[in-house]
C-alpha cells in the first residue's frame, strides 16, 4: 500500500462510526482508571480526553478485532507516566494538589469516605495501585491487566497481592496521638558583657 491509501485507511478507520462507538464504550471504565492513576477527578478527565485524542489521532494502529479496551488502557498509562516525568521539572500550580488536601463539606460523608479511599490508594506504589485498579475496578482480567502493564501475569497477580496487603495495613494501622513538643523552659536574658 502506498502512504496515502494508509492515510485513507486511517481516515476511514477513526471516521468509521463502529470504532468510534466502540472507543465512547470505555470511556467510563477509562476515567475510572484514569481518577485512581491521577488522583485528581479534573486531572483524570484530562487524561481520558488525551487518550482519545491520541486513539483517534493512532487509529490506524488499532487492528480491529483485537482488544481496545487494553489499548486504550495502555494509551492512557502512558500518557499518565509521560505527565508525571515532565511534572517533575515543572512547578506545578494549585489547581495540581490532590482532591483529598481540597475541602469538603459537612453534610458529604460518602465524598469524604471516597477521599479516604482515594488517599489510601494514592499511599501505596503506583504499580500495585494500578494493577489493583485495572483488575479489580475496571474488571479486566490478569491476562489483560498484564498486557496493558507490559509485565507477566505473575507479576499482576503478586502486584495486586501486595496492593491489598498494604491497603489491608494502612487501615488497620492505628492512628498515632499527636504529639506536642515538650515545653522549654523560658531561657533567663543574657547579660550582655562590654568589651574592651
Amino acid at each position: 500500500m502506498t502512504i496515502i491509501e494508509n492515510q485513507s485507511d486511517t481516515r476511514a478507520l477513526a471516521d468509521n462510526a463502529e470504532f468510534r462507538a466502540q472507543l465512547l464504550e470505555h470511556v467510563p471504565q477509562l476515567r475510572a482508571f484514569a481518577r485512581g492513576l491521577a488522583g485528581n477527578r479534573d486531572r483524570a478527565d484530562d487524561l481520558v480526553q488525551d487518550t482519545v485524542a491520541r486513539a483517534l489521532g493512532a487509529a490506524h494502529r488499532y487492528q480491529p478485532g483485537t482488544n481496545m479496551r487494553a489499548w486504550l488502557f495502555t494509551i492512557l498509562r502512558n500518557c499518565h507516566f509521560s505527565e508525571r516525568r515532565k511534572a517533575r521539572y515543572d512547578g506545578g500550580s494549585i489547581d495540581d494538589l490532590p482532591e483529598r488536601l481540597q475541602t469538603t463539606r459537612g453534610d458529604q460523608m460518602i465524598s469524604l469516605e471516597l477521599k479516604e479511599v482515594r488517599a489510601l490508594l494514592q499511599s501505596i506504589p503506583v504499580q500495585y495501585r494500578e494493577a489493583l485498579i485495572l483488575v479489580s475496578a475496571a474488571g479486566m482480567s490478569y491476562d489483560e491487566a498484564a498486557a496493558v502493564c507490559k509485565c507477566a501475569v505473575g507479576t499482576i497477580k503478586s502486584r495486586i497481592n501486595r496492593a491489598r496487603n498494604e491497603l489491608a495495613r494502612l487501615v488497620d494501622e492505628p492512628v498515632a496521638p499527636s504529639r506536642r513538643p515538650a515545653l522549654r523552659a523560658p531561657r533567663a536574658p543574657m547579660e550582655h558583657r562590654a568589651t574592651v
